[in-house]
């Protein structure tokens, strides 16, 4: 586990000290210790990792941060800044029907997860803040997540547990306790910080690089633009596609696309059109696409071709769009607040820098490169469309989840 300074993050001494300030008034008490665990965005890689594909990610300097006093109580209990404590028993960390879609269940589900893996667990009351936006594609649920496991390491196990196995433990609780499919890439990015590419060809070791990309010396600011849309009744949509892709595989007696090659689907098109349908099979297809975008991605990166890189980013949102097709719900066909944004950005870029649709999709963000010169046009352009707020500029966060010092 890292242990990282306030300055080191480039936080706000103010922010952490109203968080204290809320945990002596909700507590009674002085808190001991500080953590933090950063959102992310994706860079390319969409939707593969949850068939073992290639993704690129990268953290965020936006982050949820809990001040924490230990207990002797092996009581868990966790208030969130504008929602009601969750308080977990440790002495029962069964899955709970009751608690599924809750942020109850995932800290139930990290604590069994770190249990499960020989780790040590115990009590502490918490109080958290966050500025990364619920919805927003910058994947605030797994901050959360990575969170909680942060604090586990660093309260029982010296800071022993590692940010990979942070990450995995965090998936397993989404999944299992949660009841949302996700795939890894969401909670290796934020455990893990910076800019890193994933290979999770095996998802329990997988192959993480960390590669250097400095935007400001490229001229570019990234950005995430929050279309504002509404996430509720997504889930079927959002589940569609990791089980459609899987569909393809079992097809050939595999369990996931990883195991396949895209000259499998190719030469059986005409029998797979029958068994799991054609949009299975584009968003198949995208998957081999994406994982050899990845590689190329990276490649581009270290010979320091910017402008190949910002291709492959717009080849992979066509991708996206076209092929695995996560940029709109079909049952709610009206509401189509991702591609208007991607058209605005690419209208207000004028043929530069790069816009995709960002993450799960859908309903959620979308993410632009944006050359410095057109920055303050470029947000004052999408501001007009989906209102003040709405176009948020982002630096790379260096680090993962992290004890801070303060």
């Amino acid at each position: 586990m890292q242990k990282v300074t306030l300055s080191q993050l480039s936080g706000s001494e103010k922010r952490y000290r109203e968080l204290s300030d809320m945990f002596r008034e909700y507590f009674g008490s002085e808190p001991k210790r500080y953590f933090s665990a950063p959102g992310r965005t994706e860079i390319c890689g969409n939707h593969t990792d949850h068939n073992r594909g290639k993704v690129m990610a990268a953290a965020v300097d936006l982050d949820v941060i809990a001040a924490v006093e230990p207990t002797s109580d092996g009581v868990v209990t966790v208030k969130s800044e504008g929602y009601d404590e969750d308080r977990i028993l440790l002495s029962d960390l069964s899955v709970a029907k009751s608690e599924k879609n809750t942020s109850a269940a995932l800290i139930r589900g990290v604590a069994a997860g770190l249990s499960a893996r020989g780790y040590k667990t115990g009590g502490f009351r918490a109080y958290t803040r966050s500025n990364v936006l619920k919805g927003s594609g910058l994947s605030s649920s797994a901050a959360f997540e990575v969170l909680i496991g942060t604090i586990f390491s660093g309260l029982y196990n010296g800071g022993e547990v590692s940010a990979v196995e942070i990450a995995q433990i965090a998936q397993y609780s989404e999944n299992v306790y949660f009841g949302k499919p996700s795939g890894l890439m969401d909670q290796m990015a934020s455990s893990v910080g910076g800019f890193t590419g994933i290979d999770f060809a095996d998802p329990d070791s997988p192959v993480i690089e960390a590669i250097s990309l400095d935007l400001d010396a490229h001229g570019h600011s990234l950005c995430i633009i929050d279309t504002r849309g509404s996430h509720a009744d997504l889930t079927p949509d959002y589940a569609a596609i990791p089980l459609e892709m899987k569909s393809v595989a079992e097809y050939f007696g595999k369990s996931c696309l990883r195991e396949l090659e895209r000259a499998d689907v190719e030469k059986n098109i005409a029998a797979l059109r029958e068994k799991v349908g054609d949009r299975a099979i584009l968003r198949a297809l995208h998957f081999f696409d994406e994982n050899e975008r990845v590689e190329s991605l990276a490649e581009a990166i270290k010979r320091g071709d910017f402008a190949e890189f910002l291709r492959i980013i717009n080849l992979s949102g066509e991708s996206s769009f076209k092929y695995l097709q996560n940029v709109y719900s079909s049952a709610h066909a009206g509401e189509q607040g991702v591609s208007l944004a991607i058209y605005a950005a690419k209208s207000l870029l004028g043929g530069e820098g790069a816009a995709r649709v960002h993450g799960g999709g859908f309903a959620g963000t979308v993410q632009a490169f944006v050359p410095k010169q057109k920055l303050g046009r470029f947000v004052s352009g999408i501001e007009n469309i989906f209102g003040e707020g709405s176009c948020h500029v982002l630096s790379i966060r260096p680090y993962g989840g992290a004890e801070v010092e303060l």
